[in-house]
């Protein structure tokens, strides 16, 4: 009893701190002059990916190895799959030209990356280097890029425009907002202890796969906080920064939650960030084949469809499934896993493959 209230403490803690930090670094950001979608990309999508970054930490430095691998690789399949299911459900999702042209490929390259790194079974710290190394220079350029955008169209703007607004909110001095990001990182830290501490008394109680914690309840807790940001933004119509704050958590947590994670390793008396083989087998190709499958879906119409969105949860509570088959020792699972591998995943890619050349015809 005691640890499952320290895990929802920990969870609540996640939410509160994730809430303050986007607040004040959106805040901030704003000030400076970024986009929307730029917003949704950095500020929103780091902040909302700050919990993963703290209990794949933490795990690390716990020696959960297992967990923290297992909660970057379902937290990306849970932002694809369930997230933007669901915002999409709610209404259909546009999605802008510079996801589609930039965004998108750097997340499934970035997919691609990540399984070629871990087919020796460990994130050791050159690769971590090179992760953290890709986030700074990702980060970098979106800004610029935003900064240089938003200059460009201040210049060519109507000199009779009138001026912009000051805000005059109580999170719009920057002390304030100091003060949000602080305390909202501090939340992080303490929700994202409680939580390995507990997930991983739960693990050994139940006899359940410690990887198995990390990809389901661990990554689902973690990405609350993107849930909500997403299906908020869904509901206000703000489409990019729900579409933005998806794919940027993915590319954050891709590069920046395991790169730091392989540095905490390396540098922290382990040798590596060790993969676990029940995570290499199956679990980091559907986070593969989750990414390329954003693909198709973003080109056909630039938009996602709710059909597309119903298509993304009902393989979301499919891979769930099979992962309580694993758990449970189920003598059909090989059988399951055969018919999503051998029949729905074809038919699936074959939709998705007609849908973008019926549409480029």
């Amino acid at each position: 009893m005691l640890n499952i209230l320290l895990f929802f403490a920990g969870l609540a803690a996640l939410v509160a701190g994730a809430t303050l930090l986007v607040r004040g670094a959106s805040a901030l950001a704003l000030r400076l002059g970024i986009s929307p979608l730029v917003v949704g990309l950095t500020v929103v999508a780091f902040g909302t990916s700050a919990p993963e970054m703290s209990v794949t930490t933490l795990a690390v430095l716990a020696g959960s190895t297992d967990m923290a691998v297992g909660n970057v690789v379902g937290s990306n399949i849970f932002n694809i799959l369930f997230i933007l299911g669901v915002a999409a459900l709610i209404t259909p999702l546009e999605v802008h030209r510079q996801v589609i042209r930039q965004e998108a490929p750097i997340m499934v390259g970035g997919a691609i990356l990540l399984v070629a790194m871990c087919q020796d079974g460990r994130i050791d710290l050159l690769d971590g280097t090179l992760l953290m190394a890709l986030m700074l220079a990702y980060t970098t350029f979106v800004v610029w890029q935003s900064r240089k955008l938003n200059a460009r169209m201040q210049a060519t703007a109507s000199k009779d425009a009138p001026a912009e607004v000051a805000p005059t909110g109580w999170d719009a001095k920057l002390p304030m907002q100091l003060l949000l990001i602080v305390a909202g990182l501090g939340l992080l830290v303490a929700g994202s202890d409680a939580m390995v501490s507990a997930a991983t008394v739960f693990a050994r109680a139940m006899g359940i796969p410690e990887a198995v914690i990390g990809l389901t309840i661990l990554a689902a807790g973690t990405s609350l906080p993107e849930v909500a940001a997403s299906i908020t933004a869904s509901l206000k119509g703000e489409r990019d920064i729900a579409i933005g704050n998806v794919v940027g958590s993915c590319i954050f947590n891709t590069f920046g939650v395991v790169g730091l994670g392989g540095l905490v390793a390396s540098l922290g008396g382990y040798t590596a960030l060790m993969v676990p083989q029940e995570i290499m087998r199956v679990d980091i190709w559907v986070m593969l084949a989750t990414a390329v499958a954003c693909l198709p879906i973003f080109f056909t119409d630039r938009s996602i469809a709710r059909w597309e969105a119903a298509l993304f949860l009902g393989y979301y509570f499919a891979y769930t499934a099979y992962l309580v088959m694993v758990a449970q020792r189920y003598s059909g699972t090989d059988a399951f896993a055969g018919v999503i591998v051998q029949v729905v995943a074809p038919l699936t890619v074959a939709t998705l493959v007609f849908s973008l050349v019926r549409r480029l015809r």
